[in-house]
């Protein structure tokens, strides 16, 4: 193979791990692999610089998804540099020197402050270090204070406008405290103890789970509903700022200072002199990642003053005054002890690795996940095997590889409920193994589990120790007998007193005035989830309306698939779910539907696309007014689009509905035909 093929072939390898980082939300690869290719591609091209082409990845930023409107960005945003070790920072910071020349006349004053000594080598610039966040780049801009458009980085140059997923975000100010004009940028991030609870909800439903907590915020931020983002629990770290004017600020420093007190939350930044400065600095906070809830791969380091970053400038995709120091992958051999089952609530099977415990990243490992029972077939691993174990993003213990010893034993896939013991079953069109028995204790306390969840019925005090007990006591059978306890059985339980038991009951009869798209998400129906339960109550003005649906009528629903429409089907004609529901209504339970609260539905079948800002309705608050008044609210316009409301700062979707001739509303025209 020659250069210029090889050149070709590590070029697709990376467009296509590109696309699949970026787009899909799907890496294939680790980080470490990633950067190893992209390296030698880099390489490859600086020995053979009349074989770079404008469209090499090591020319562009990202990718761009069409789900979303594509806008440009004011600013571009950049790429950044990588320094794996000591020497290549060190490389790094001596290119920053040469390029300012401090030694030249006239030259000192880019430095700002700065400590030195005879020689010019021996200045030491002060450099910005903050933790380098694992998350999605955005571009959030500002017009006197308030909030008006988020960007995803995309390629760099063309972003992703997902503004009303963003105002979901409660770290994201929508009015800043001063009325400043400000293009902010920042990484959504998914807390960690955010992101475990996800996978494990994504497991019970028997669905994908993610990699890590980049790949959750990024699939999060991105969907087409806001709804869903906003069940997400997401948050920013601000990482930078671009103001204009004579009162910019100065450096990195004090725009990061200025961001705060405009009320942004903003990256941990500490400035020391110099690159050994830095290496101290990149010491300790290895240290301290370990301990944090959210993921960083490593830190980022910027000369610190606004004036040297201008005059040092950029490549066509990096910063030549920032990079980023990357934490080497952690990941370490271990004998693989066994593999274990869990049994979900909806009685899916989930196979985990037992392993002899080791120290990695900072704490005992000894469980890790393998998904599915796919994923052990892909690895061809044994019990007894040494398996090379890392974590995903620092925090999930993650099964790479397995390599065979003397005494592997060969998987034998479970033919039995390792809680009950019931035959396991294979489902129709479906991947894995159940656990049929609806009595299962372990299906039956995730079951519970998500009934009481904050996303269900929201009922405080109901921990996994406490359902626990009350299934292991047969004290409850299904969700119903929750409400049937009294304060004396809570008083029987460990370590539960009489403040606790009320505290209880309380809580119960507080969930009792519920909403009804909460009650159905709470009945945990396989496949339907806090949207789906939503679009049914949109539909359906009582549970018994939803009862009472064939299966062609709930086939019929758009957002409800024909496999969620047979589960739901078949969820209402099975005795124990409708005695459960009957026993729980009987008990009290009131819900509320808040779509169909009246029958002025006179906008049903009707659909309306919202585009820009709205002055006196939140997005979500517009609409869940034309819902309750039976209209739908896609996120894109089509050639079945009834309407377009247009607020301030419209996006392309304005245009889009002018050329189907679909009519637009202003927000008055909106008030006008809402109070109608």
């Amino acid at each position: 193979m020659d250069i210029q093929e090889k050149i070709e072939k590590l070029r697709k390898e990376i467009e296509l791990n590109s696309y699949l980082y970026y787009v899909e939300d799907n890496p294939k690869l680790e980080d470490y692999e990633y950067d190893k290719l992209f390296r030698e591609l880099e390489a490859l091209e600086k020995e053979h610089p009349e074989l770079i082409t404008p469209d090499s990845p090591t020319q562009r930023v990202g990718g761009i998804s069409e789900k979303f409107e594509a806008v440009p960005h004011k600013n571009r945003l950049y790429s950044l540099e990588n320094s794996n070790d000591e020497n290549e920072l060190k490389k790094w910071y001596e290119r920053v020197l040469k390029d300012l020349n401090p030694g030249a006349s006239g030259q000192m004053s880019l430095f700002g402050t700065q400590s030195m000594d005879n020689t010019a080598g021996d200045i030491k610039i002060p450099l910005a270090c903050e933790y380098k966040i694992d998350g999605l780049a955005v571009a959030l801009t500002y017009k006197e204070g308030k909030f008006v458009q988020g960007l995803t980085r995309g390629d760099g140059i063309i972003g992703e406008d997902i503004t009303n997923n963003l105002k979901t975000i409660k770290s994201i100010p929508l009015k800043l405290f001063e009325p400043v004009d400000v293009e902010v940028r920042g990484e959504i991030y998914m807390p960690v103890s955010s992101f475990e609870k996800l996978n494990k909800k994504q497991e019970e439903l028997g669905q994908k789970t993610f990699a890590n907590p980049r790949n959750a915020a990024a699939g999060s931020i991105r969907q087409l509903d806001p709804k869903i983002t906003s069940e997400r629990d997401l948050s920013i770290w601000v990482y930078g700022g671009i103001f204009e004017g004579k009162d910019a600020p100065k450096s990195h420093s004090l725009t990061m200072k200025k961001l705060k007190e405009l009320g942004f939350k903003t990256n941990k930044i500490t400035v020391v002199d110099g690159v050994e400065g830095a290496i101290k600095c990149i010491q300790k906070i290895d240290e301290e990642r370990k301990g944090l809830d959210f993921a960083t791969d490593g830190v980022v380091i910027k000369v610190d003053d606004i004036h040297s970053q201008n005059e040092l400038g950029f490549t066509s995709r990096v910063p030549k005054w920032a990079t980023a120091y990357k934490f080497p992958p952690e990941a370490l051999w271990t004998t693989l002890k066994r593999i274990d089952f869990q049994v979900g609530r909806t009685g899916v099977i989930t196979p985990v690795a037992i392993l002899e415990p080791i120290n990695l990243a900072g704490s005992v490992v000894s469980r890790a996940s393998l998904y599915n029972f796919d994923e052990i077939k892909r690895l061809e691993i044994m019990p007894r095997d040494r398996v090379l174990v890392k974590k995903a993003a620092e925090i999930i213990p993650k099964v790479l590889k397995a390599e065979k010893t003397d005494d592997s034993k060969p998987f034998k896939m479970p033919e039995n409920c390792p809680s009950c013991g019931a035959k396991l079953i294979e489902k129709e069109n479906e991947v894995g193994l159940w656990c049929p028995n609806k009595d299962c204790p372990d299906v039956l306390k995730g079951k519970i589990e998500y009934f009481v969840s904050k996303y269900a019925m929201d009922i405080e005090g109901f921990g996994e120790s406490l359902i626990a007990q009350l299934i292991d006591r047969n004290m409850v059978k299904t969700w119903a007998d929750l409400y049937a306890l009294s304060l004396l059985d809570f008083m029987q339980l460990d370590l539960i007193k009489e403040k606790s038991a009320t505290n209880l009951i309380n809580a119960l009869e507080l969930s009792k005035n519920c909403k009804l798209n909460k009650f159905i998400n709470a009945l945990g129906i396989r496949l339907v989830g806090k949207e789906s339960a939503d679009i049914l109550t949109q539909y359906f003005k009582t549970i018994d309306e939803i009862k009472a649906a064939s299966l062609e009528d709930l086939s019929s629903i758009d957002g409800i698939g024909e496999k969620m429409a047979k589960n739901i089907y078949e969820f209402f004609k099975d005795e124990d779910n409708l005695k459960a529901i009957e026993k729980g209504l009987s008990l009290g339970i009131k819900p509320e539907n808040i779509y169909t609260i009246s029958d002025n539905l006179k906008l049903k079948g009707k659909s309306f696309v919202i585009t820009g800002t709205l002055n006196e309705f939140s997005r979500d608050k517009a609409q869940e007014i034309l819902k309750s008044l039976g209209a739908k609210t896609p996120s894109s316009v089509s050639r079945n689009t009834d309407y377009v409301i247009a607020g301030e700062n419209p996006g392309s979707k304005l245009e889009k509905a002018k050329s189907l001739g679909v009519p637009v509303l202003s927000e008055e025209e909106f008030k006008n035909l809402i109070e109608q």
